[in-house]
């Protein structure tokens, strides 16, 4: 049989025989990285889209190596070879990766001390109780829209919605919580045709916000964030808005999806008779480990020549942070149905100076959300075979498609009122769910509208004081 011609697209096939990260043959990538990693090793050469030259780390030492050595690799993507001499186009459907940003993420130095000491200082006042307790409560007015009907589809009416409207509330902008916010967040990271006027979309909203609170301050993060002692401008509280929104978001999502997975399909959650039980959190950090809810970020930038897993680096030369096949490196997980309780090493939240600084967060929201989701609906089934669940893939993530499940029709619940949690006797398969948070008032979550609302909306009535211990919290202080 003939090869395929050089370049061919039908074969994944790009310019110097290096395979593509994108197009029909990459629409599994994990078997791409497989195939990159026996080819190449932990550090593989591959093509973006528009054929972009890229190093694809792979392996999970070396991960760790490239974001925790700031003096060899930065985030600045004003040095990156391919954007300074044109192969990136402006229109590249991964621009808003690529595109510098004055944000913590993209800076380094003393630069980096400042902006990431403000958003440490914003992040700062957060009360962790309170918002969990609201993460309590957006998940019973999510639920009350389909607990009567016995069926549910928990991806598109529960995990992505639930992390959209605890965020805007952290944000200061719980009015402008709806269908279109959700959508441009989804979309905005992908890669996509859209994904241009969804940035620009998510970008008019926060800068919008971020004028308001310029002259009308309130306790929330954004106010906290504009006020801190490092005078961020208007463009730097706008871009930090944007990257903390999306990544929370996008990130929590998809990583609420996938601990439903887990709790609906993994023996180990439900074991009785073995003595082993997964527990919630548990759930999460196994979830961290084999869907992690970043695949990649990039691109990280070589600041001189150097060596990586065998691979010679040249200055200005770009890599892919590679959460997913860092995740499944069989040099640190030889067996990947191994349980991976109690080992937090994976990749999920990156490392070094540019560490998501609001992983538990997600952790908390995934934690809560599922948790209370659980004692409302016992009975939750999966409602399909678990062969027949889906993903949809892009270079930034692996996401799942849909999570239709069943269980016994339930009334509406009073968000307001203290969650009733089942005797663990109750609970099919014995799940452990944590203990109920204590209630106070916090402000109820508003109910997404089915029509845009890209234009302002009047501010909401002052709320009381949420947020003040969360970062001591995550700390574990």
């Amino acid at each position: 049989m003939a090869s395929p011609p050089p370049g061919c697209p039908a074969h994944g096939i790009g310019p110097g025989g290096l395979r593509r990260l994108y197009g029909p043959e990459a629409e599994d990538l994990g078997a791409v990285y497989e195939k990159l990693r026996a080819e190449h090793g932990p550090v593989a050469p591959a093509l973006l889209h528009d054929d972009v030259p890229i190093w694809v780390v792979l392996g999970h030492s070396e991960n760790l190596h490239m974001v925790r050595t700031p003096s060899q690799y930065c985030r600045d993507t004003r040095q990156w070879a391919a954007l300074q001499d044109g192969t990136v186009k402006p229109d590249h459907p991964l621009m808003p990766h690529f595109a510098w940003q004055p944000i913590c993420s993209h800076a380094e130095g003393d630069g980096h001390l400042r902006l990431r000491g403000a958003v440490n200082g914003a992040m700062s006042t957060i009360d962790h109780r309170g918002i969990r307790r609201y993460i309590n409560r957006a998940t019973q007015h999510l639920v009350n829209q389909f607990c009567e009907e016995g069926r549910a589809e928990l991806v598109s009416q529960f995990a992505e919605h639930l992390p959209m409207v605890v965020m805007c509330e952290i944000l200061g902008m719980p009015e402008e919580y709806n269908d279109q916010i959700v959508q441009a967040a989804r979309d905005m990271p992908k890669g996509t045709e859209t994904a241009i006027a969804s940035n620009a979309y998510l970008m008019d909203v926060l800068m919008r916000l971020t004028a308001r609170r310029r002259t009308e301050p309130k306790d929330d993060f954004t106010s906290h964030l504009i006020n801190h002692p490092a005078r961020l401008t208007d463009d730097e509280v706008g871009q930090h808005l944007r990257i903390i929104l999306v990544a929370a978001y996008e990130a929590t999502a998809n990583l609420i999806a996938n601990v439903l997975r887990v709790v609906l399909t993994d023996p180990r959650f439900r074991a009785q008779l073995s003595g082993g039980q997964m527990t919630v959190p548990e759930a999460v950090e196994q979830s961290l480990w084999d869907e992690p809810p970043f695949s990649t970020v990039l691109p990280y930038i070589a600041k001189q020549d150097t060596e990586l897993g065998g691979q010679r680096i040249r200055k200005n030369d770009g890599l892919v942070l590679g959460i997913a096949p860092g995740n499944v490196d069989p040099r640190v997980r030889p067996d990947l149905n191994a349980n991976m309780q109690g080992n937090r090493s994976h990749l999920a939240f990156g490392g070094g100076p540019h560490e998501c600084p609001g992983q538990d967060i997600g952790r908390a929201i995934a934690e809560v959300g599922v948790d209370a989701l659980l004692t409302r609906l016992p009975d939750v089934q999966l409602s399909c075979e678990e062969d027949e669940l889906c993903w949809r893939a892009s270079i930034s993530n692996r996401h799942l498609v849909e999570l239709p499940v069943k269980f016994a029709p339930k009334p509406q619940q009073d968000v307001m009122a203290r969650p009733a949690h089942p005797m663990a006797s109750q609970r099919p398969g014995n799940w452990p769910v944590s203990p109920p948070q204590p209630q106070s008032a916090t402000p109820e979550p508003a109910t997404p509208s089915t029509a845009p609302t890209p234009t302002p909306t009047p501010e909401p009535a002052g709320r009381p004081g949420v947020f003040r211990r969360l970062l001591r919290w995550w700390r574990g202080d």
